[in-house]
């Protein structure tokens, strides 16, 4: 197979002699691409890729961790596993786009994900499930929602469920669930079953290890680091055990505000936060 580069701008593509690093498949004898993380992958393998993430229609709260939102911008992550972690290394969207064998219908579909996911991170905007045109949410502690374009096409209206995005059920304007089978919030679940941690640099012993942001509800996994986190989605900054904004937290102890809070440990939530713009 050959490829050449796309643009003068762009520097030529390099191959290597090393494993897929999407699949784990050991080298065979058939060259590699090299990303700009230095890790080979496969053509067929890193449109296979791209093609499953183009048929996922995943909330970002639950994005696989190869495709994930950063500091305001949807990016791509290099997924090759590495000493049992992921590589993590940002793949911009042009280099994915060169190296893999999409055609042009399937970049088009490809980047129309990207942005929508990106609109459902930042924004409340879902796809109606009838039409596939962007809704915004209105009131946001309301899962019942109209669709103006279905509305007007059908001259009636049509109304959608925010949650398991069916064809609205159910009387009133419930905010946990509407009358489909099934409907239920996912995150929920997550909230309920992940494991439990030891917070590092702390005295705080079994927290949740994941939390929903008490601003705006997105979902945020504990990693290596100290009890205080930042929200990639409304960039407030809050403790990961007692749930109060850090500058709260800090100002309730009057001093050691790493090792433990002056509130005791937050249980597990039950109820994801609404996110008011307004704050």
């Amino acid at each position: 197979m050959s490829l050449t580069k796309t643009e003068d701008s762009e520097p030529p593509l390099r191959f290597v002699n090393s494993r897929d690093e999407i699949t784990g498949d050991e080298y065979d004898g058939t060259q590699r691409v090299q990303m700009s993380c230095g890790h080979g992958v496969d053509p067929g393998s890193l449109t296979a890729w791209c093609r499953s993430l183009i048929d996922q229609d995943r909330d970002p709260q639950t994005c696989p961790v190869s495709c994930r939102p950063s500091q305001g911008h949807f990016k791509l992550h290099c997924p090759a596993d590495v000493n049992g972690g992921r590589c993590g290394a940002e793949w911009s969207y042009p280099e994915v786009r060169r190296c893999a064998l999409l055609d042009d219908a399937e970049q088009g579909e490809f980047e129309r994900k990207l942005a929508l996911t990106a609109a459902r991170l930042y924004c409340d905007f879902k796809e109606c499930p009838r039409c596939k045109s962007l809704v915004e949410r209105k009131d946001l502690s309301h899962l019942r929602v109209l669709c103006t374009i279905c509305s007007a096409s059908q001259g009636k209206t049509y109304e959608f469920c925010w949650q398991c995005l069916r064809a609205w059920k159910g009387s009133g304007t419930p905010s946990d669930h509407c009358a489909n089978q099934g409907c239920t919030d996912p995150n929920l679940q997550v909230l309920a079953t992940c494991v439990t941690k030891d917070l590092p640099g702390s005295e705080i012993r079994g927290c949740p290890s994941t939390r929903a942001c008490p601003t705006c509800g997105l979902l945020i996994e504990h990693k290596d680091k100290c009890k205080y986190v930042l929200c990639a989605r409304c960039h407030v900054e809050f403790c990961f055990a007692c749930l109060d904004a850090a500058s709260t937290c800090k100002a309730a102890k009057g001093g050691a505000w790493y090792q433990w809070c002056a509130k005791p440990l937050a249980p597990r939530q039950t109820r994801i936060p609404v996110w008011s713009r307004k704050d």
